[in-house]
């Protein structure tokens, strides 16, 4: 629920006008949303704890308005602006962390539970503390673990974790480098620990000062160098055409931080002219050679070419089945062979490593070249005495003719040494089941470094063993399906063959080229034998092909995937559908199933087959569910209106497919129109047919009509909008006309009570109703209502009723009596409605929609199985509905959930599309006109918003040209469909906080309106925790030169920030200082709505340009500093967002907290859709390879091989 605002203390600093990017932290009086949360309050209170013993930074004026980020800024050296955005990036993680805690502190003090600055510590220096585990060093950072420290130890916990975000907001091009930055932060925690116990320089006497400290220390002392040193290898590497191993790249650089022997070599403060400056390769080195693809596959290549070797040898014997070769011992010591195969197999595989990365041996590496020359020596080794017992076998055999026991000790010798050459590939196989040996055992370093080097990527990611067995038995059936195919059918159907060329001789031919073929025909075997070994080493790929689909599609139908298939399924499962979406998409107040124990797992499955079969039925029942019902209907509505903004469904369909507002006294779910078409005619065919039914009531409603949920819906609500249209609206009260129906309806009611409806009133005359209220209604949908027409409408009706309806004709004196009839017999018969009509306000739209609501009921007999048309919002709409069927994270309140960013980096691409582009003549077609051929619907439904919105003209000179733009930039690659999909996440994000806090009262608040807008129920409090949430950042690297330039682009990103508040723009600006020389800074902008204009937030100054590798990363990376929230979402500039899609993030956010097998998950993937499909052919090919394999295929790879 909603809580109410917080109110600050009035000691609090006073308001300054400070451009601010999410929250004013600098001005906690102001009124802003997310300052209404007691969290926010907590975390900047926290902040400001520099009272006491802590020692106030030298050189600098301390003012009572800094906290401790001011004071890690002052000591250390870190700009201003980077101080400023860590800020507010610690205050958000801080209160978000504090808001998703299951049972959060009742009282506002401003103080957080030590548990939310301990986890979020451990978090943010977990590479840190696995770094210095990897390294054998003690970490920096002291943590008191006695409780009479107090407030220290927050302190503490306060000052290390934004110590590491200074840093890493600061690091620029050195956050490629992950392992440095772990470097840096050691040192720099280990002169925070100095400071904090008072530590005493031993050179000046003084208290000790960092080796930063001072203005933009950090930046010149620290990363600057390092970034010079980068930009002079980038310089080396020519563009990247030079040779790999003659410069360093980022991974290379940080491969140096990956030995203890960074703190010999660079020191701290620095020491450039160490070996870093001037350092080879120490880690992988790439050779441009098509030996890579031996040398990265070996142990593929292995397993082919040892089992080719033993199925030749096995094949030879031309046995029905292999293994009956084995009886003959001969054939069992040739079997052997194949570790002669393996052993120089892996010699090669030694010699290769050694040619390829020789270049990374120096003095300080000499480790490794210690390792490639044992490995050379080894294998070596293993190979020659392999060939010299192996040939001591049969050399024994053969001197005595039989298998004598010499010969036999001999073959026992060579089993004696494969096994200890195989021994450690069974360690290996131990270690790969039991992970947390192979991870802690300090007595198996030597076995770990012998197969694998020194690498500090890569350890703890092991899976548990049951994900183990899954993943061996996986490759264990692709494996031997090949495997038993290839010999069967490759190898064995070569044998005979050969034999018969080898036992042949070439004697008719008398060519120069016969004594090619005069040695046992070998060159023709092995001109036959190619092709099938080609086959047999490639068709591995083919079989996993095959297996996968199957295997990602059992996977798929395990998560209960395939529900719903299209949207004739959705209709049919339309209450199912509704079920879900309040089960998943909105959270429940019932405790949560848990599926930790047998019984848990049991109650989760019998919950997902409820909803699976349709048997939990949430919203049958009206009375009980009317919050729910309500959210629902906000939930779809919401949907309905993002399609017809985007113009995928017309104004006409809005109306059929939204579910309208509960109102006039209607005593069941008002469906959309769209599933109710044909259901009331089809209801008026059963009645008539049960005339000569007995008991025909209970057959009528109960087997018939009851049985169709929708018919049901139709009769009922049809029933119940006359009644009301007729007592409350239209007749005036306090009449006689108005008691005569009412006491008509009220005998109605009590027949159908008393279940004998169909005994006292004839189903026959039910259709000549229908035809009279169809009448009335038309007349009360005409612009110009004519009274009298209308009142003989009515009139008709009334008589129709009382002498057709009753199947016992009663006389004008016994319907005097029963209320039926009015004083003056003559009235009844002309003139009872004359004057007693009545109209509502002209401007009361919800009378007009529910009226034409029930025209469609009435009239249609189409069952609207094509609506919508457009194949867009058909495929949403089932993709949707489809995907909620599925097992999913329960949802989580919006304050509880986990924050999230979205980054998208943006270089010279389109934002708009401008007018001469949409004019451009192309063959005589210019892309405006093809986009209209090819969206023809769309465009005539934006045609239809256009003159709904009173902007008729659509011509690109008029000024609805910029609408037209928009339609057509939204349905190509640009930057502002991009925007638009992107913030569809703040927009549900606005619906759903809605949802989490709302009662009744505050759903049904807009009775008076058509279709009640979330929107316009919003409260107030869900723009702030959207925005505390959920964080848009646009990295325009190039914004600067096209605002100079007078680049178009440049004021259409202006629009795209002034119409989406909650998006920022991050941007490299270039200042010349003199000398030719540039400045480079990282700039955060926003649009501030009070002043009307764009406004700089943070301005951070880099070492230098921006780019020195790959562009993409290099502007993601300048952006990063910007985003918020635990998760990012990485988006290029051509992708799009639907809005249905972002209901379901806070779902997709909670896999972060479940276990998949052993770990959590770090990256989330999720399914594509090529939105270009419908441009050509091979587009829809495109298309439909991303939905059918690519799906399956990373199913496959996520659960069950866990890769």
């Amino acid at each position: 629920m909603f809580r109410p605002r917080y109110r600050p203390d009035s000691r609090s600093s006073p308001p300054r006008d400070e451009p601010y990017n999410i929250i004013p932290i600098q001005n906690l009086h102001n009124d802003h949303p997310c300052l209404w949360y007691p969290e926010v309050h907590a975390a900047v209170s926290s902040l400001h704890a520099v009272d006491g013993d802590l020692r106030k930074p030298p050189y600098h004026q301390w003012l009572p308005s800094m906290d401790l980020l001011d004071w890690l800024g002052l000591f250390f050296g870190f700009q201003g602006d980077n101080v400023k955005n860590q800020r507010e990036h610690l205050v958000l993680h801080l209160a978000n962390a504090q808001m998703s805690l299951s049972h959060p502190p009742d009282d506002n003090n401003g103080t957080f539970q030590a548990i939310v600055l301990r986890e979020f510590r451990c978090k943010l220096l977990e590479n840190y503390s696995n770094w210095c585990s990897y390294l054998g060093k003690a970490s920096n950072f002291w943590i008191p673990d006695s409780s009479s420290f107090g407030s220290d130890i927050a302190r503490r916990e306060l000052l290390y974790s934004g110590l590491y975000l200074l840093i890493w907001g600061e690091s620029a091009n050195l956050r490629f480098m992950p392992e440095c930055i772990c470097y840096i932060f050691h040192h720099m925690a280990m002169e925070l620990n100095r400071i904090l116990e008072g530590y005493v320089d031993e050179n000046t006497g003084l208290p000790w000062i960092p080796s930063t400290s001072g203005e933009n220390g950090f930046l010149n002392l620290v990363v600057k160098p390092i970034y010079d040193t980068m930009n002079i290898e980038v310089t080396r590497s020519k563009n990247g055409t030079a040779s790999h191993d003659k410069w360093r790249n980022y991974d290379d650089f940080n491969e140096y931080f990956w030995s203890k022997k960074c703190f010999h070599n660079l020191k701290w403060p620095f020491d450039f002219n160490s070996d870093f400056t001037r350092g080879r390769k120490i880690g992988f080195v790439e050779q441009r050679t098509f030996w890579n693809v031996f040398r990265s596959f070996d142990r593929l290549w292995l397993m082919l070419f040892l089992f080719l070797h033993v199925g030749v040898i096995l094949a030879w014997e031309e046995t029905k089945l292999p293994w009956k070769a084995l009886d003959n011992k001969d054939v069992k010591v040739r079997v052997l062979t194949l570790f002669i195969t393996w052993s120089g197999m892996r010699f090669l595989h030694a010699l290769l490593e050694a040619a390829m990365e020789f270049s990374r041996v120096s003095r300080e590496t000499l480790g490794i070249g210690l390792r490639m020359v044992l490995k050379i020596l080894v294998s070596a080794t293993w190979t020659s005495a392999f060939v010299t017992c192996y040939s001591r076998i049969w050399a024994q055999k053969n001197d005595d003719d039989h298998w004598s026991n010499e010969a036999n000790q001999r073959v026992t010798f060579y089993l004696s040494l494969a096994f200890l050459y195989a021994l450690p590939e069974l360690v290996k196989l131990v270690l790969f089941f039991l992970p947390c040996i192979r991870l802690n055992c300090k007595v198996l370093y030597l076995v770990s470094w012998w197969f694998d080097g020194d690498c500090f990527i890569g350890h703890g990611l092991r899976e548990g063993i049951v994900d183990s067995i899954k993943y061996i038995l996986f490759w264990a059936v692709v494996l031997g399906t090949k495997f038993t195919f290839s010999y069967f059918f490759q190898i064995k159907p070569m044998i005979s063959t050969t034999k018969e060329l080898l036992d042949s001789r070439i004697t008719l031919y008398e060519w120069d080229w016969r004594a090619v073929f005069s040695v046992s025909n070998k060159f023709i075997i092995g001109l036959l034998w190619l092709p099938v070994v080609l086959i047999y080493l490639a068709d591995t790929q083919i079989w996993y092909s095959i297996y996968s689909p199957f295997v990602g599609a059992a996977m798929g139908l395990m998560h209960q995937l395939g529900e719903i298939r299209n949207i004739e399924q959705l209709r049919y499962r339309f209450q199912a559908f509704a079920g879900v979406v309040q089960s998943n998409l909105i959270p429940q107040e019932e405790t949560d199933i848990t599926c930790g124990t047998l019984r848990g797992k049991f109650s989760e499955a019998i919950h997902w087959l409820k909803l699976r079969c349709g048997l939990r039925q949430p919203f049958k029942m009206v009375e009980s569910n009317q919050v729910k019902a309500n959210k629902f209907a906000l939930v779809w509505n919401e949907i309905i209106t993002s399609f017809r903004e985007e113009d995928i469904i017309s104004d006409e369909e809005v109306e059929l497919l939204q579910l309208p507002p509960n109102s006039w006294e209607i005593n069941v779910i008002r469906w959309p129109c769209s599933l109710l078409g044909n259901e009331l005619r089809k209801a008026l065919k059963l009645a008539k047919a049960s005339m000569d039914v007995p008991e025909s009531d209970n057959w009528l409603w109960h087997k018939k009509i009851c049985k169709n949920e929708f018919r049901r819906c139709a009769a009922i609500e049809t029933y119940d909008s006359v009644k009301y249209l007729l007592l409350q609206i239209l007749i005036k009260n306090n009449t006689e006309e108005h008691s005569i129906l009412e006491a008509l309806f009220r005998e109605i009611d009590h027949y159908i009570e008393i279940r004998k409806f169909t005994t006292t009133f004839r189903t026959t005359a039910l259709h000549r109703v229908h035809s009279m209220l169809i009448e009335l209604v038309e007349l009360l949908l005409k612009p110009n209502k004519n009274v009298n027409k209308i009142a003989s409408a009515m009139q008709d009706l009334y008589e129709t009723a009382v002498r057709y309806l009753f199947r016992v004709k009663r006389t004008y004196h016994q319907l005097r009596e029963d209320g039926l009839a009015p004083k003056s017999q003559t009235a009844m018969a002309e003139s009872l409605f004359e004057n007693v009509v009545q109209f509502p306000d002209p401007g009361n739209k919800n009378f007009y929609m529910q009226v034409k609501r029930l025209h469609t009921i009435l009239t249609t007999s189409d069952p609207m199985q094509t609506c919508p048309v457009n194949n867009e919002a058909r495929r949403r709409l089932a993709f949707f509905s489809n995907s909620l069927f599925m097992k999913m994270p329960q949802a989580p309140e919006v304050e509880k959930m986990i924050a999230f960013s979205v980054l998208t980096p943006f270089n010279d691409e389109d934002v708009l599309y401008s007018k001469e582009t949409l004019k451009s003549d192309d063959h005589g077609v210019s892309i405006l006109y093809y986009l209209q051929i090819l969206y023809v619907d769309e465009w005539r439904n934006f045609i239809e918003r256009m003159h709904r919105e009173r902007r008729v003209t659509v011509d690109l000179s008029t000024t609805v040209s910029r609408d037209v733009r928009l339609w057509a930039s939204y349905r190509g690659q640009t930057l502002a469909r991009t925007v638009r999909g992107m913030m569809y996440y703040f927009r549900a994000l606005q619906l759903l906080a809605f949802l989490d806090s709302s009662s009744e009262t505050d759903i049904t608040v807009t009775q008076e309106e058509a279709i009640p807008s979330a929107r316009l129920l919003h409260k107030g409090h869900e723009y702030g925790i959207a925005l505390m949430k959920y964080t848009y950042v646009v990295s325009c690297q190039k914004y600067w030169e096209h605002k100079v330039g007078g680049d178009p682009r440049a004021e259409e990103i202006t629009d795209l920030l002034k119409q989406n508040e909650a998006l920022r723009i991050a941007y490299v600006d270039e200042v010349s200082v003199g000398n030719g020389e540039k400045e480079y800074h990282s700039v955060l902008m926003k649009y501030d709505q009070q002043l009307e204009r764009e406004v700089e937030i943070y301005r951070i100054k880099l070492p230098g340009p921006m780019k020195l590798g790959e562009g993409k990363p290099e502007n993601q990376n300048h952006g990063l500093v910007f985003t918020r929230g635990d998760a990012v979402q990485t988006i290029d500039m051509n992708q799009d967002n639907y809005f249905e899609e972002a209901l379901k993030i806070r779902n997709l956010l909670q896999e972060f907290k479940h276990r998949h097998g052993i770990h959590r998950p770090t990256i989330l993937g999720v399914r594509e859709h090529i939105f270009t499909g419908s441009v050509s052919s091979v587009a829809w090919f495109m298309s439909s390879q991303e939905t059918s394999f690519v799906t399956l295929f990373q199913r496959l790879f996520a659960n069950l091989l866990k890769i």
